[in-house]
């Protein structure tokens, strides 16, 4: 099928453009995705009816088959939330997630611990976003739920803390993937005085918007400032009720105490929470290991865990760590002896907990298909090309790369295509800059990612915390961009004075405002609830 070719064009921007209007205007995301899906098939087909049928049967199929064989990647993602849907649903029915919630009362008094437990949490767990999010919620949510915090909050802790932590550690599924594109970037012009490996931890301390917006959650958790939509949301969550004005209802928040319509256990214990994740952490990282290390072998290559991080079959590791922590949630229910027709009910409630959520992840994908065709990414890359000042490089490349996540839904894409154009930018204006340059590519494609409402692992966020998915992209914005403009001052700084430690200072100063101007909107905005 010969498609139209908008890689120079503006129009190849547009659908992903409405589709991100219509969502955050009309709150209906699968309308919203749709919209942009129907509006690329007729621009790729020049408004041909039936090649856009054709194009859009193709899309489809493809979700679900790829080469001639299933699509691994996309069916384990699905299986893996259906999995984890089943072991939660599985947890609240042994009485762990109550348990858990009590115990942690007794040691976590505050709503700022409960904050605080949840960010801990996505910090110690960097394996790999989607399980970072997944995981994390499942632990956190019921300990955020009995301090009346609001799901949205809890999904802006999971979001900030899944991405940005998965992008600075070298033993995860993301710093495996980028430390492979330095890697050829590196040979390509020519750099010896650093190994991939080395080029990727000297890049960590340069990727202001990871480490900032990992500092923020912290301080917001602290300090407990509420800016913007989240506000209203934490307020409603306190009167464990939705809004009542303009009908915007937090469907979250109307009764955080009601779970799934399943009937806890009395007979519950902590470690029936606490065991299953444990053993869904350690065997998912485990066959992560040891899938890298089956196509290492494969390959003739030495065995090294780093190596096997870069060759690791992910998807395939979250299954198997899933039905291991799978088989350790339903230990507990067999020992109380709960009759199995509650246990069959249990996990067909918690498959279907999740089948919004995969609705929504196929749509992205969808679309994120889509956008690929229409070359958006492409385009968005060749306006950082021109006779632009080599200092101003490292700001723009995360500007653009940030509009370009943002566009597209996922900054893997974005790493693929703009780190080797910042690598060629380097190699044709200063290669001293190349380090400064491809950090502010990692940076800006994790913002964009973190704010995109198409992005898989902002979908994911928001079913880790049980969230309206509009709701958390809306809460969450005013600390993303906070933190964005942060980076950008330390982009800046960086490429002007080519010293990290004088760019890190210009963006703790700048960092140290935000959060000045935070205290003092919070203050402004501030109105005492009590929980009665």
């Amino acid at each position: 099928m010969n498609l139209v070719d908008y890689s120079h064009s503006l129009v190849s921007i547009i659908p992903p453009v409405v589709a991100l209007v219509l969502a955050i205007l009309s709150r209906r995301v699968l309308l919203s995705l749709g919209a942009g899906i129907l509006l690329g098939a007729l621009y790729l087909n020049d408004f041909s009816f039936n090649h856009s049928a054709s194009y859009l049967g193709g899309t489809i199929k493809g979700l679900f088959i790829s080469d001639g064989g299933v699509n691994t990647w996309n069916m384990s993602i699905i299986l893996f939330l259906i999995i984890l849907g089943m072991m939660t649903a599985l947890l609240t029915l042994s009485g762990g997630t109550r348990a858990f919630a009590e115990w942690a009362q007794t040691k976590i008094k505050s709503k700022r611990g409960a904050k605080l437990l949840a960010a801990f949490l996505g910090v110690f767990i960097f394996v790999d976003d989607y399980f970072n999010s997944l995981a994390v919620g499942s632990i956190s949510r019921p300990v955020t739920d009995r301090f009346y915090i609001s799901r949205s909050k809890l999904a802006y802790i999971l979001d900030s803390t899944a991405a940005p932590m998965c992008v600075l550690m070298p033993a995860s599924s993301w710093g495996a993937y980028i430390i492979t594109l330095i890697g050829g970037i590196l040979v390509t012009h020519g750099v010896t005085e650093y190994t991939p490996l080395s080029a990727f931890l000297t890049l960590a301390p340069m990727n202001f918007y990871a480490i900032f917006a990992l500092a923020m959650v912290f301080v917001v958790s602290w300090f407990q400032w509420d800016i913007g939509p989240m506000k209203k949301h934490e307020m409603a969550a306190m009167h464990g009720r939705g809004f009542d004005e303009g009908g915007d209802v937090d469907e979250q928040a109307k009764d955080l105490t009601e779970e799934l319509e399943i009937t806890e256990s009395e007979k519950g214990k902590v470690g029936d929470l606490v065991w299953p994740i444990i053993i869904l952490i350690a065997a998912t990282f485990f066959f992560m290991i040891f899938t890298g290390y089956q196509a290492l072998v494969a390959g003739g290559k030495p065995f090294a865990i780093l190596g096997a991080f870069e060759n690791t079959d992910v998807g395939k590791s979250l299954c198997l760590g899933g039905l291991f922590g799978l088989v350790a949630a339903i230990i507990p229910v067999f020992r109380q002896r709960i009759v199995f027709k509650e246990i069959a009910r249990t996990l067909w409630i918690g498959a279907k907990s999740m089948f919004g959520a995969i609705l929504i992840l196929l749509f992205a994908w969808a679309i994120g298909s889509v956008i690929g065709d229409m070359n958006t990414g492409r385009y968005l890359s060749t306006l950082v090309q021109g006779n632009i000042s080599p200092m101003l490089l490292p700001m723009i490349l995360f500007i653009l790369s940030g509009a370009m996540a943002f566009s597209t839904g996922t900054s893997w894409g974005t790493f693929g295509i703009m780190l080797p154009i910042a690598g060629d930018l380097a190699g044709a204006t200063d290669i001293a800059l190349m380090l400064p340059m491809l950090a502010g590519v990692l940076a800006g494609s994790v913002f964009g990612d973190h704010c995109s409402p198409i992005s898989d692992t902002t979908i994911l966020s928001s079913t880790g915390a049980r969230c309206h998915h509009i709701d958390h992209v809306a809460t969450q914005l005013p600390y993303a961009m906070s933190v964005a403009f942060v980076s950008m001052i330390g982009y800046l700084v960086l490429g002007m004075t080519d010293s990290l430690p004088v760019a890190f200072i210009a963006a703790i100063t700048t960092f140290i405002m935000v959060c000045v101007f935070f205290a003092w909107l919070s203050r402004r905005t501030y109105q005492p609830i009590v929980k009665s």
